[in-house]
């Protein structure tokens, strides 16, 4: 019955031909307009996985409770110094700050609170050894507040060589600071960026943590945007560029955070997306041509192509709303195996025309000889991808929707718009027969071997078992991401900070005080690094380093709060004060050996080079020295305004934080060892969880969606088999040729894991798609070849089937090398493993499946007909 309405359906086409065609245009318009007002793709990997696991419950209830933490553009400004970060990044706050494009702006951290109470965080020897410090050079203090100019700078010097001629100092304790000074003058001399830390002048050396800061944006995003963030990340760049950052301060501006990731996450799949895409068209042009010889039916597999591609992506988007990072594929999907149809079917009325010279006589036998296949091959295919309906992994599980529904699409086409345009386009009659003749000896000989043949191959796949065992799965979504792109590349560097938290586990309690609690129980895990709550923010002994603080303001106040300070130097004063320096110098260093005699001489000639060198790089100088002067003694008189610190003295930027609207408290958790090892990040979230099993974070989220994910395929991959299996059975009838069809697609994807344990490429989040494709593909080929061996068919392999099977397979190949050349390391990924799994199904459907049938059943018969004694 099938067949008959098969058939029927390819004679109404041809009859009506042009209106058949003009309906299909018109739906394809219709779809392509409605795709474009549509089209939207959700970059955020973590909406990969449904909600409805517990995880991912507390993975969302956790976001809720701080919202502003998740949609932000998190700003990252680094530079030479502290001073100039500082620097940097309150002009850069102040011009965003009000922008349209935003809804909040702010440093983040409560970076002013810690500036302020930064003597209470300390150690209190610490606190006291570095306030006494202060005490002894207030009149050096002094002076640079006095004169905070190159003049001043001049005087520094001048006091430092007082201190080592009366004895109190010796020459090799200066070189540092000599060679510091030295450093930048070289700079100003040489013309390159010159800059001076007061800072690390003071206390040694800055931390890399102390080199950058942040700033925390909210910005208004666009959601019919492609890139929801574009506009806000573009006002940030066009800010930096236009305060020069990079030329006043040196300093570097770099984007990173929730929304800079996902907008160039889709930045990054779209690159090269166009070139791609034409040179995979033009590729699959030139494949239709080696398979079908013949433009007109070229254009009829294309036309129907792209009109049941536009049909698919609207159904899609009325189906998902948007795409996401996995079920975007399904454009890829659809062309390398919706073109198997038109590729079949063409090739099967190719085969028919050369017998059969009517036109619509050939499309009528092609329809009845390929019907049957066709039909059984595209539902097989859906049942495979709808298989993953119902798993918690929602990016395979919209793909599967969208490709099983694009697989009827596409069967659709081949045999309503493709009939009717090769009927208007009426391509000439074949001369010669169709296939491979050259392929007959390759044919006897897996006649004579096909038990050799399928033993050596079982054999080799069972051999290659164990190796199933090291198969990897990367469930680290960075590892999907380019690590060139800023927002990435910044995010890894970030990661390395535990102080940052990046990888760090969280948890919500009622209290104050069961976080803290917790926190204690956590902390005493030897995976854990750390663990903070909002009591953190409170210091230890307070009262004792407030005594010290206190003491050393009054005793700097005059040094640093001067009444009056010296008038700005002319450019002769300083160059007399620069001339003057030098000579102490070199008179200090004398004949003296050692590496304060030879910084002071170093030192020496640069300030004489200085002397007599343009007033702009005496300038220059100058801004080299004061302004980070100015940053540091700011910094200065803050701290020593210190305060004592109460949970209800904590700024809000700060309590907001650590703290929900309804009074729950955040306690944080960061796991001890490389925070780019998933076995360290694994068993850092295993052990928070055995103690708290609410847990949430990157961590755990890594941990669940792995085991979500492989769960899944395994669901799902059990589900489209037992489908499959059941539409053979019913198509087929015999448990035989079921398994005949079902044997070489389970070999195909043992034997595609185990390459992929051989060349080290691990399965992930993107390219594990390539297993449900291996069902799609593998069975389709695979029943081709099992109807046409029921039918009596025999020598396959110089056959019109496997003509039009090694080119569709051609063409699918085509499709998915676009994506193996993709810059995008999960798109590549996926490429890979999609061209490896295609490689290993039509292996098994050419080379192993004939030899596992043998010869048809009717031979079969005959042979031992013709066997059997004769009676009397």
């Amino acid at each position: 019955m099938l067949k008959s309405i098969i058939v029927r359906i390819v004679d109404f086409c041809t009859w009506l031909a042009w209106p058949v065609i003009i309906l299909g245009l018109l739906l394809a318009a219709a779809s392509t307009g409605y795709a474009v007002r549509h089209f939207g793709i959700t970059t955020d990997i973590s909406q990969l996985i449904s909600t409805k696991a517990p995880w991912r419950q507390r993975e969302v209830a956790y976001h809720r409770a701080f919202p502003h933490r998740d949609a932000q553009i998190l700003v990252v400004v680094q530079a030479p110094t502290p001073e100039l970060t500082k620097r940097a990044t309150a002009a850069l706050e102040q011009r965003l700050t009000g922008g349209s494009q935003f809804r909040s702006v702010r440093q983040a951290g409560g970076i002013s609170f810690f500036e302020q109470q930064a003597f209470l965080f300390a150690p209190t020897e610490q606190v006291a050894q570095t306030t006494g410090q202060l005490t002894q050079v207030r009149p050096l203090l002094g002076v640079l507040t006095d004169d905070p100019s190159l003049r001043g700078a001049m005087k520094v010097i001048a006091f430092g060589l007082a201190g080592v001629r009366t004895g109190k100092a010796k020459l090799d304790d200066l070189a540092r600071s000599m060679n510091m000074l030295s450093d930048t003058l070289d700079d100003v001399l040489a013309g390159r960026f010159a800059s001076f830390s007061w800072y690390v002048l003071l206390n040694g050396k800055a931390e890399p943590q102390q080199l950058r800061r942040f700033i925390e944006v909210e910005p208004v995003l666009d959601f019919s945007a492609l890139e929801p963030g574009g506009a806000a990340s573009d006002a940030i760049r066009k800010a930096a560029s236009e305060l020069n950052l990079a030329s006043e301060y040196d300093a570097r501006v770099r984007l990173t955070g929730p929304v800079a990731l996902a907008d160039e996450e889709f930045a990054t799949i779209k690159e090269g997306a166009l070139l791609n895409a034409v040179g995979t068209i033009l590729a699959v042009l030139l494949i239709l041509w080696m398979a079908l010889r013949s433009a007109r039916i070229i254009l009829a597999v294309f036309i129907s192509l792209m009109i049941g591609l536009a049909i698919t992506a609207a159904l899609g988007l009325m189906m998902v709303g948007a795409f996401n990072m996995i079920s975007v594929a399904f454009a890829v999907l659809f062309v390398g195996l919706g073109v198997d149809f038109g590729i079949q079917f063409s090739v099967r009325y190719r085969a028919e025309r050369h017998e059969i010279s009517d036109l619509r006589k050939a499309l009528r036998s092609a329809a009845t000889k390929a019907g049957i296949p066709l039909i059984l091959a595209a539902t097989a295919v859906a049942a495979g991808f709808f298989s993953f309906l119902p798993t918690d992994y929602r990016g395979l599980s919209e793909l599967g929707i969208i490709a099983g529904v694009g697989m009827i699409v596409a069967f659709v086409t081949s045999i309503t718009t493709l009939p009717a345009l090769l009927a208007v386009l009426q391509p000439p009659g074949e001369e010669a027969p169709v296939g491979y003749a050259w392929l007959a000896p390759v044919d006897r000989f897996m006649e004579r071997h096909r038990i050799a043949i399928v033993a050596l191959t079982l054999l080799v796949a069972l051999g290659g078992a164990p190796l199933l065992f090291k198969l990897k799965f990367d469930f680290n979504p960075l590892n999907l991401r380019s690590p060139h792109v800023e927002s990435v590349s910044t995010f890894l560097e970030l990661r390395k900070d535990p102080d940052l938290g990046v990888n760090a586990i969280e948890i919500l309690k009622p209290t104050q005080a069961e976080a803290a609690a917790t926190a204690t129980k956590l902390a005493a895990l030897p995976q854990t690094l750390r663990t903070m709550t909002l009591q953190n923010f409170v210091p230890e002994g307070q009262q004792e380093k407030l005594g010290m603080v206190r003491n050393a303001a009054r005793a700097l106040e005059p040094a640093l709060n001067p009444r009056r300070v010296s008038p700005r130097p002319s450019d002769a004063e300083n160059v007399g004060a620069l001339t003057a320096a030098a000579d102490q110098l070199t008179q200090a260093a004398g004949t003296e050996k050692g590496p304060g005699a030879e910084a002071a001489k170093r030192l020496a000639g640069l300030l004489s080079q200085l002397a007599k060198a343009e007033p702009a790089q005496r300038t220059k100088a100058e801004n080299a020295l004061t302004r980070s002067l100015t940053t540091a003694l700011d910094q200065l008189r803050q701290a020593l305004r210190a305060q004592p610190v109460t949970l209800q003295t904590l700024p809000e930027e700060l309590t907001r934080d650590w703290t929900t609207k309804d009074g729950q408290a955040r306690l944080q958790a960061t796991p001890k060892g490389d925070p780019n090892d998933n076995e360290v990040l694994r068993e850092f979230a295993q052990a928070v969880l055995a103690v708290e099993p609410n847990a949430t974070g990157a961590p755990v989220s890594l941990q669940e969606s792995g085991r979500t994910v492989v769960r899944a395929f395994i669901e799902a991959g059990f589900w489209a088999l037992i489908s499959i299996a059941i539409l053979l059975w019913i198509a087929l009838r015999r448990f035989g040729d079921v398994l005949l069809t079902l044997v070489p697609l389970i070999l195909a994807g043992i034997v595609t894991l185990e390459i992929c344990v051989l060349i080290g490429l691990p399965l992930n989040f993107a390219n594990i798609i390539a297993l449900p494709l291996l069902l799609g593909v593998g069975v389709a080929f695979k029943i081709y070849y099992i109807m046409a061996w029921r039918s009596g068919r025999t020598q396959l392999l110089q056959s019109s089937l496997t003509r039009a099977i090694i080119f569709s397979a051609l063409t699918t190949a085509t499709a998915f090398g676009s994506l193996w050349l993709s810059s995008h390391p999960g798109t590549s990924s996926m490429g890979k493993l999609l061209a490896l799994s295609l490689a290993c199904t039509l292996a098994a459907a050419v080379l192993f499946q004939p030899a596992l049938m043998g010869p048809p059943r009717e031979a079969k018969v005959e042979s031992k007909t013709k066997n059997k004694p004769a009676k009397d």
